[in-house]
């Protein structure tokens, strides 16, 4: 029963309208492919490692490979067929030999026909068929660990970040962390690597306010909470960052390290990193199966648009952004389970009723998506270096997480955008959650607002808003929409950002096996 009294005819025209707002973006993803996509590819089909022999720094193999292959020969049928051509042209015995073939310029890559590329195909299947089953053994060794180890013991989650630059810093503090009563630990990424159009290789000890996401640092970071949960009896998260120019080859990477959740949010990369929207939904599409397939929480980005946006004039556009996350999200295979949308308790205290506004708003979510692991994100806006107030600002954030059923609960800091917080802050921010869960235990099931009351008359405003929104979105169309700085105040063009020059129209012989494999759930 929803205790917002929302009428199930406006929620299903909401979704009905968010289904029909996705649509032209979700052919225009189907209808192109990114280097970023073809380097995934090329991932799962086993290529690791860098070339480390030029004084520009190490470019990853697979760069290599997938530049070269667009340079002789486009990328618009795909990388593996050029590849897996030349690789038995030139009975090379692996991927990375291949590399450093091709990097001393002894391989030029081309488009096999007939039987040549049938045999290539078959390759190709073969060798990405063995990186899909690599990364469903990582899902059913979770499934196994959950098993024997369990789950928290009650819900929401509480997911703390550690964010020192050093990997092996952060497995210190992640594994205290996890000891202090978090579930989920997130690895913060250095400054800027979203911007990156490669992923570095091996562990990194160099990060700006966060860690380098490398294949490396997931291996790392995975087994010190591996032997944290055996310690402590229960299975410990661990959250990083599928997002930015290499979205789908870390969606790729976290698969096959055993990541649990990882951040995935469709427009964000648009929004607040000023990348090519065409660039964004092509690889969100990609990455979206792949932690289908790996069994990987998606974190949304909402609670962006808040930190720029008023948190009540713009409410809506939360719901709106939400619904239509739900909509890409379903259409690239992710389940209902999987899907951690994103809501942040970012109204001015100062407002009037700004609590009630919190839990109306908080509400919505829950009741909106109630299969949904949602994310609720702390107070960041607000907060004035006055710590006793943003300690009381962060327990009335966690006392609304608890009243509104929130399933994932990032844990707030009295420090927060003033400094770097001390250990000693995360402690005690650590102690309110630990408090408030206690002393409130199932109060939720005890919170039900009256009928004609403040929090239903907002709950059900802020839907209408988001039907509004909706409407003019499907008639202008999405991409218009995001370019007129409907979301979180910014306004990007559909030809503008970075990495529009990565983004290339499939031909019609396009062929990508990883993307095949995906859509049907095969290994071979």
């Amino acid at each position: 029963m929803s205790r917002l009294d929302l009428d199930p005819a406006v929620v299903a025209t909401a979704r009905a309208l968010a289904a029909r707002a996705a649509e032209p973006v979700i052919a225009l993803a189907t209808a192109h492919t990114t280097v970023a996509v073809e380097r995934a590819t090329l991932r799962l089909a086993g290529i690791t490692g860098a070339d480390s022999a030029h004084r520009a720094g190490d470019v990853p193999w697979v760069n290599r490979v997938v530049d070269t292959v667009r340079e002789h020969c486009g990328l618009e049928h795909g990388a593996a067929l050029p590849v897996f051509h030349a690789l038995r042209e030139h009975d090379l015995g692996s991927l990375t030999e291949l590399a450093e073939a091709t990097a001393a310029g002894q391989i030029h890559y081309t488009l096999p026909t007939g039987a040549a590329r049938a045999r290539a195909a078959k390759a190709a299947r073969g060798a990405i068929g063995k990186g899909l089953r690599a990364v469903d053994r990582s899902r059913a060794q979770r499934a196994k660990l959950v098993a024997r180890l369990g789950d928290p013991p009650r819900r929401p989650w509480i997911y703390l970040i550690v964010a020192t630059g050093d990997i092996d810093e952060d497995v210190v503090q992640a594994a205290n962390a996890a000891r202090a009563g978090a579930d989920v630990i997130a690895v913060i990424r250095s400054t800027g690597q979203s911007l990156l159009d490669y992923v570095p290789e091996g562990a990194t000890h160099i990060g700006f306010a966060g860690t380098y996401a490398t294949q490396e640092n997931f291996r790392i970071m995975r087994a010190a909470l591996d032997e944290v949960s055996a310690e402590l009896g229960r299975y410990v998260r661990l959250t990083n960052y599928a997002s930015g120019l290499c979205m789908p080859e870390i969606a790729v990477l976290g698969g096959l390290q055993r990541l649990d959740m990882m951040l995935n949010d469709s427009m964000y990369g648009i929004l607040f990193r000023d990348i090519n929207p065409i660039r964004t939904f092509v690889d969100q599409r990609f990455s979206r199966q792949v932690h289908a397939r790996a069994g990987i929480i998606i974190n949304t980005g909402e609670d962006n648009y808040l930190t720029t946006d008023d948190a009540v004039d713009a409410a809506h556009t939360v719901t709106v952004s939400q619904l239509l996350n739900e909509r890409f999200a379903h259409e690239a295979g992710l389940p209902d389970e999987l899907l951690g949308l994103g809501h942040a308790f970012e109204i001015n205290p100062d407002v009037p009723d700004s609590f009630r506004l919190e839990l109306a708003h908080a509400l919505l979510a829950r009741e909106l998506f109630p299969d949904a692991p949602l994310k609720w994100m702390p107070p960041t806006k607000h907060m004035t270096g006055n710590v006793f107030r943003g300690y009381l600002l962060d327990g009335l954030f966690n006392l609304a997480g608890v009243l509104t059923g929130q399933s994932i609960l990032l844990v707030g800091m009295m420090t927060e955008a003033v400094v770097t917080p001390w250990l000693s802050d995360r402690d005690l921010a650590l102690d309110n959650v630990r408090y408030i869960l206690n002393a409130a235990g199932n109060l939720s099931e005890d919170f039900h607002p009256a009928k004609d009351g403040f929090i239903v008359k907002r709950g059900n405003q802020v839907l209408g808003e988001a039907v509004d929104l909706l409407e003019r979105i499907v008639s202008g169309g999405l991409l218009n929409a995001i370019a007129g700085g409907t979301f979180g105040l910014m306004k990007r063009p559909p030809e503008g950002g970075k990495g529009a020059d990565g983004v290339v129209v499939k031909a019609d012989d396009y062929l990508n096996p990883a993307a095949e494999m995906l859509e049907t759930g095969a290994t071979a």
